[in-house]
């Protein structure tokens, strides 16, 4: 897996040597040589990375990455500082200021392949569902999410067999408002579903058990993926870290652990994740509008209409027969007229709710527009979907609606037209047509009624 690389430092040589390093493992290299610079190209060719040094003239590498964070166009860009400053209070500003992780000079190659590796699994994720975001399923319905919850305390399980490394990692992350468990304190790993933790700390250190195989076994099952994992080792184990970062992990903080620096990762990593979640509702809603009735939760003419086709396709191939029930509420106008549009909107609704209570799981309830229902019966003959229509009227008519919060009663019927697919030629226009037709004849014959047309 590939990737363009932003390289951002004033000395050129730094550059040409990172960009040596990148190349060779077939990164394609942009340069900037100050903050400006590497502002106007991340928002003109928007890498995937962004390797920012600290110490340059003029803007230096925290407000360059400062505002690169507040930008909306590159915000989502992870930048990683590069700097020969080594200070828990440097690398904890850098993380204070959006920065994804820090490299010290001179750059250790595996480190920096590791963490390429790292970033980039990242960005294929949140890239893919940014891109389903944007093809088309931007509706709008999901806020963007705030600050008060990106920064909402992380529920943190520390996988450590050292009692004292593993409460005084509690006691820093408890002391900083997070919610955290120790393995000790838990007995075991057999919850971590019902303790609903978003980040898992793991001692590269533990003797009690593979922290490397128990990291690939959390990354490979279903329950645990989107655990943010972070590896916690010492300096001889940097090498076995690169290779947990290689497995999935997302992180890795060098012991011994510095309290700011322990809260500093756990907050990224915890924006980081729910980023993800935040686009993967915003996806997931997307899809469900472009198929849903906003006002009844019902399914709209989209969905019917694919729906329907794959049914009457699986009939003809030899599958049983599917039915159509369409309805239309009795005299829905003077509703409205009468009553206003609020009320028209909540008779809709209770109607919606009626049909749904009356159906199979299997039947699809569709509200294709105004006032008119379709209900698709796969498997059903026509005589079982009359019967099916008649308990729908009969639900529809048996007691009054409650609307205007309660304050008023009135009557609702509905009429109804059943149709039944009547061999390979025909056609999706053929049922629909025979049913309204159906519906037409119930309509004649004083409504509140179902009827059917053989084809």
């Amino acid at each position: 897996m590939s990737a363009r690389i932003l390289v951002v430092d004033d000395i050129e040589a730094n550059r040409r040597l990172l960009q040596a390093k990148l190349e060779a493992h077939y990164f394609t290299v942009m340069h900037a040589e100050n903050g400006q610079q590497a502002l106007d190209v991340a928002r003109a060719e928007l890498p995937e990375i962004i390797l920012l040094d600290v110490m340059m003239p003029g803007m230096d590498g925290y407000e360059t990455c400062a505002k690169l964070k507040a930008d909306p166009r590159t915000s989502f860009i992870p930048v990683v500082m590069v700097t020969a400053l080594s200070d828990a209070e440097d690398r904890i500003r850098g993380l204070d200021v959006g920065a994804e992780d820090f490299l010290t000079k001179p750059v250790d190659d595996f480190a920096l392949m590791s963490r390429m590796g790292a970033l980039m699994r990242y960005n294929a994720v949140a890239s893919e569902l940014r891109q389903r975001q944007a093809n088309g399923l931007k509706t709008g319905a999901v806020d963007v999410i705030s600050e008060e919850e990106l920064n909402r305390p992380a529920r943190v399980f520390i996988v450590d067999d050292n009692p004292r490394t593993s409460l005084r990692m509690a006691n820093m992350l408890r002391d900083g408002g997070h919610v955290a468990t120790t393995l000790l304190e838990a007995g075991d790993m057999s919850n971590l579903g019902d303790l609903g933790v978003d980040i898992m700390i793991m001692s590269l250190s533990s003797q009690a058990f593979d922290p490397l195989k128990l990291c690939a076994h959390f990354k490979m099952t279903e329950a645990t993926r989107a655990i943010s994992i972070i590896l916690v080792c010492d300096q001889s184990e940097r090498t076995k870290a690169g290779k947990g970062l290689d497995i999935g992990a997302s992180d890795v903080i060098i012991s011994p652990v510095d309290r700011q620096e322990l809260l500093a990762r756990v907050r990224t990593q915890a924006r980081r994740s729910r980023y993800i979640d935040l686009l993967r509702k915003r996806v997931d809603r997307g899809l469900e509008l472009s198929v849903i009735d906003q006002l009844t939760g019902l399914y709209n003419r989209r969905y019917m209409v694919n729906q329907l086709q794959q049914l009457m396709h699986r009939a003809v191939m030899g599958g049983k027969p599917v039915s159509v029930l369409m309805c239309d509420i009795d005299h829905f106008k003077s509703v409205n007229d009468t009553y206003g549009h609020d009320v028209g909107d909540e008779v809709l609704v209770e109607v919606a709710g009626r049909l749904r209570e009356n159906v199979r799981p299997m039947d699809v309830v569709c509200r294709p527009g105004g006032e008119e229902f379709l209900v698709i019966m796969p498997d059903t003959p026509g005589d079982l979907a009359c019967a099916a229509g008649e308990r729908i009227r009969r639900a529809v008519a048996s007691k009054p609606f409650k609307v205007s919060g309660g304050r008023r009663e009135i009557s609702i019927t509905l009429s109804a037209g059943v149709s039944t697919i009547a061999g390979e030629q025909d056609t999706m226009a053929d049922l629909t047509k025979r049913a309204d037709m159906a519906l037409f004849q119930a309509k004649s014959a004083g409504r509140n009624r179902v009827e059917s047309i053989a084809a």
